[in-house]
């Protein structure tokens, strides 16, 4: 059964779905229903045409209520058309949803969806472009699109995650350089390069040269061994502990020990 709409009663948007479906039926047709759907953020515009002919058009919200709604409607027609643009993570969730209950569909690019639209369109509004989506299939007639196996999308979604975090990890580098260049740039010439493990924690322990001149030799030892998980010659840790202490007498901070630039 189809839900309320609009204000609509379902028996009213089913007959008219019904009395289309029994004209194309006199005239010897097929009928045929597609389903224009624009996604936005939090909802989406819903045109229902059939044979051609707006039979209905609502709005869903985009969670299990709307696709509710949605899939009570694409019960009433066989093989629904259905037509939407390709909204990055906004139509994800419309996409996932027509899979699992072994719906076609066609995804379009949005560019490619502007190029498509642009003769019909009147002016931008959701309404009008859920609509002109579907009146364009009845004569652009596009395939539907095909649909990877899970697995590729899983590794695109991989890709996607490890290039943000890649940019994340550069931007923070970025930050803490800045950072570095007021209060103890010296710092980043401890080790051979300014990265890794041992380089982050000191660091963090030794945001500016203060935070080294404060401590005895021992406990600037004790630092620097806990600042890595591997094994640390006795060795390393005293000429590690020699170099901070000359680059510390060689800085000069340009903020005090308890800014707020050093927490």
């Amino acid at each position: 059964m189809l839900s309320k709409y609009v204000g609509r009663q379902t028996s009213s948007i089913e007959n008219d779905i019904t009395k289309t479906r029994n004209h194309s039926r006199q005239r010897g047709n097929i009928m045929r229903a597609v389903f224009g759907i624009d996604v936005s953020k939090a909802s989406s515009e819903v045109a229902i045409l059939v044979n051609g002919e707006k039979v209905h058009g609502y709005t869903i919200s985009n969670d299990a209520i709307g696709f509710s709604q949605l899939l009570g409607d694409l019960k009433t027609v066989h093989k629904p058309e259905i037509i939407f643009e390709a909204t990055g993570v906004y139509s994800r969730r419309l996409q996932a949803f027509l899979d699992e209950h072994g719906y076609a569909y066609t995804r379009l690019n949005p560019l490619e969806a502007k190029k498509q639209l642009d003769s019909l369109r009147v002016r931008k509004t959701d309404q009008i472009d859920a609509e002109k989506l579907a009146q364009s299939q009845f004569v652009l007639n596009r395939n539907p699109t095909y649909v990877q196996e899970e697995v590729y999308q899983n590794l695109r979604d991989l890709s996607h995650f490890y290039q943000n975090l890649t940019e994340d990890i550069v931007r923070a580098k970025n930050r803490l350089h800045k950072v570095l260049q007021v209060t103890f740039p010296e710092l980043e010439n401890i080790l051979s390069t300014p990265s890794g493990e041992q380089y982050w924690n000191l660091v963090i322990a030794f945001p500016c040269k203060d935070f080294v001149l404060d401590l005895s030799k021992d406990e600037l030892s004790e630092s620097i061994r806990q600042s890595t998980s591997k094994r640390i010659s006795d060795k390393r840790v005293a000429y590690l502990a020699e170099k901070l202490i000359a680059l510390a007498n060689q800085s000069y901070c340009a903020v005090k020990k308890n800014s707020p630039m050093l927490e």
